[in-house]
């Protein structure tokens, strides 16, 4: 009896199958048992994973729906994110079935996995744990001022903040920085995020120095350059040069006229060109000393060495009866100083104020706009007498006084030697 024939498909397809050697077979055979193995190890790997809050998952959505979204979780259970955070405030999807996000875990109980997109308690003190060892700078607001210093909000959680901390410029109550975002550098971490001390003066220390390295690298004594005005204080004013880099402008090197105080002429935010006087490190600090008189030269004869220089006249420049709108500079109990240009003040005395319905001295405030009238000049001393247009104060009797005395006195004496003459 003959054999059956088989197809030509079956004879190659048991050609090609017997066609490897034995060994293939077997690495075939022990490569697929190894892949399902691992299939296999994966699969309970991922059932008897566990999670916990605050752990950072990365899921897929798996459906959206009217109140809730399924994601994966990498385990048998999956996870459930309230709707509302996958859609905008116009209602539409940030989002589509099979995207893959970052979850933070907010509740498991039992089979029930919580996710948020916003990271827990526990994540935001990981994250700024981490800054910490890593001496890394992070933004946070100040909030509100305490005693000591202000609080600082940093991620959801709040700060401390020393007075003497935030900023490199003495800072009296810190009202100044409340609802301002700034950078701080964290201190001291403790308790688990409950104890964190910040510090801004510790960056601002660091850019300075930084700054201030640059700048004295690329500038030389006596150079002229553009700042900003950032304070005032009685005996000067600090001007930014560079981000982080501070100089001062003594009182004696503002105006070439004498002030009484740096408010006088400038303002803080003022730009301000200056000039490089000196350079010198004390007490491991860099110092700076500036002028602003020395960039506009004195129209003045030179001036011999060792000559004191003469006072300008200003009987030249301001006459009796001129009128300016003036700035209060100084308020004292008995009158205000006046800026009528920069560099030139007079003094409104209290009882040139006299009864005037448009002013009243004690209404007067530093920086307030005044029209006022030059009543005497004193040109070498440099003194302005001022009052206000039109009212007259109550000693300018005197003035009239001793011109008609003087007048009145010269015509008797005249009529008196004449008579004289006349008996001789």
């Amino acid at each position: 009896m003959s054999k059956p024939k088989g197809s030509k498909a079956n004879t190659d397809y048991m050609n090609d199958f017997n066609s490897g050697t034995d060994e293939e077979f077997e690495q075939s055979v022990q490569k697929s048992e190894e892949d399902f193995g691992s299939l296999l190890s994966e699969s309970f790997k991922n059932q008897s994973k566990r999670l916990k809050v605050g752990d950072k998952i990365r899921g897929k959505i798996l459906n959206l729906g009217s109140e809730e979204v399924f994601v994966t979780t990498g385990t048998r259970h999956e996870g459930i994110v309230q709707r509302k955070e996958f859609f905008d405030e116009e209602g539409k999807a940030l989002f589509q079935v099979g995207d893959t996000v970052d979850l933070f875990v907010t509740l498991v109980k039992g089979s029930e996995i919580r996710l948020s997109r916003n990271p827990t308690d526990r994540n935001l003190a990981e994250d700024l744990k981490q800054a910490f060892d890593q001496d890394r700078p992070i933004q946070g607001r100040v909030v509100e001022v305490c005693k000591g210093g202000v609080r600082v909000n940093i991620k959801g959680k709040l700060a401390f903040c020393p007075i003497s901390q935030l900023d490199s410029a003495r800072v009296e109550s810190g009202e100044e920085f409340i609802g301002r975002s700034l950078e701080f550098k964290i201190t001291e971490f403790s308790e688990g995020g409950k104890n964190i001390v910040v510090s801004r003066r510790k960056l601002l220390d660091v850019e300075r120095e930084t700054g201030m390295t640059s700048f004295l690298a690329d500038t030389q004594d006596g150079a002229v350059v553009s700042g900003k005005v950032t304070r005032l204080e009685t005996f000067g004013a600090f001007v930014e040069l560079a981000p982080g880099v501070e100089g001062l402008v003594h009182i004696s090197e503002i105006a070439w006229s004498r002030i009484g105080a740096p408010s006088e002429v400038l303002t803080p935010g003022q730009e301000v060109q200056v000039k490089l006087l000196k350079r010198e490190v004390l007490n491991g600090r860099a110092k700076i000393s500036l002028s602003i008189k020395q960039v506009n030269p004195r129209e003045e004869a030179e001036v011999k060495k060792g000559e004191r220089a003469p006072r300008e006249d200003l009987s030249s420049k301001i006459s009796i009866g001129q009128l300016f709108d003036g700035k209060v500079t100084r308020k004292e109990v008995y009158g205000v100083f006046v800026q009528l240009e920069p560099g030139l003040n007079g003094l409104l005395h209290k009882s040139r104020i006299g009864d005037s319905k448009e002013i009243q001295f004690e209404k007067l405030r530093v920086n307030d706009t005044i029209r006022v009238q030059v009543v005497e000049v004193k040109g070498a001393e440099r003194q302005i007498s001022l009052g206000l247009p039109g009212v007259a104060g109550e000693d300018d009797w005197r003035l009239d006084y001793k011109t008609d005395s003087a007048a009145s006195l010269g015509t008797l004496g005249s009529k008196f030697a004449a008579a004289l003459q006349k008996k001789k």
